[in-house]
C-alpha cells in the first residue's frame, strides 16, 4: 500500500491495518515506502514523518556532531542519529534526532540483536529538535513516552521559541528560556550544547 502525504503538514498518522504489525510487516512497509520517514506508537499506528527542512537538518547535524565529539572523548557510550529506530518497552518505534546509549548497555546486546531493524532496547539520552511540521504538545507527549519507558534524560529542543525542555528520569520537567548552554548533568557528564548554534 503506498502512502500519500503533503510535506508541508504536520506528521500524520496512519490507521491502516486492523492489526498491530510485526516488525518485519513494519520493516516492508517502510521498504516500500522509502520516500517517506515513519515512527510507530504504541497503539501500532504508523507515523508519516514530514521531511526535515535544509535548517533543521543543519541544526541537527551540529548537535549530533558536538555530542559526537563528547561522547569521542568520554569514551562511555554509543551516539546515534535519526536513522536510526528503536522498539520501547511499550511497542512504540521511534527514531529520535540524537540519542546516546551506555556501551555497558549498548555492547551488552548481542549482536544479533544490535543489527536487528528495530532493537528492543531504550538510549539513556535522547533530544528532539523541534522543526515548522512539529506540534509542541506531540513532542511533549513523544518526551513523557521516553521518559515513562525507561530514558534518563531528554531534551526537547524549540528554536523558534528559544527554548529547551528537559525531562528528567524522576518526571521533573524544567524550561529554560533563552539559554547560552544545555548541560548533559550526570547521565552525560561533562557535556554542554552550546545553544547559540542551535536556538
Amino acid at each position: 500500500m503506498s502512502v500519500m502525504t503533503q510535506t508541508d503538514a504536520i506528521p500524520i498518522t496512519l490507521d491502516i491495518y486492523p492489526f498491530k504489525l510485526t516488525d518485519e510487516t513494519f520493516y516492508e512497509f517502510c521498504q516500500r515506502n522509502q520516500e517517506y520517514r515513519f515512527e510507530m506508537n504504541a497503539e501500532g499506528k504508523i507515523i508519516v514523518m514530514p521531511p526535515t527542512f535544509l535548517e533543521i537538518s543543519r541544526k541537527n547535524n551540529r548537535i549530533n556532531f558536538r555530542l559526537t565529539v563528547w561522547a569521542d572523548q568520554d569514551q562511555t557510550g554509543e551516539v546515534f542519529e535519526s536513522d536510526g529506530m528503536f522498539t520501547l518497552p511499550n511497542g512504540a518505534k521511534r527514531a529520535p534526532d540524537a540519542f546516546w546509549i551506555t556501551k555497558e548497555r549498548y555492547y551488552a546486546l548481542p549482536e544479533k540483536e544490535r543489527e536487528q531493524r528495530f532493537a528492543r532496547i531504550v538510549p539513556d539520552f535522547v533530544i528532539e529538535l523541534r522543526s515548522k511540521t512539529d506540534s509542541v504538545e506531540r513532542l511533549r507527549e513523544k518526551m513523557t513516552e521516553y521518559i515513562e519507558n525507561g530514558v534518563r534524560l531528554g531534551w526537547l529542543i524549540d528554536p523558534y521559541e528559544r527554548k529547551v525542555h528537559i525531562y528528567r528520569a524522576n518526571g521533573e520537567v524544567e524550561i529554560l528560556e533563552n539559554a547560552d548552554k544545555v548541560s548533559g548533568e550526570d547521565v552525560l557528564n561533562g557535556f554542554e550544547l552550546d545553544l547559540a548554534e542551535i536556538i
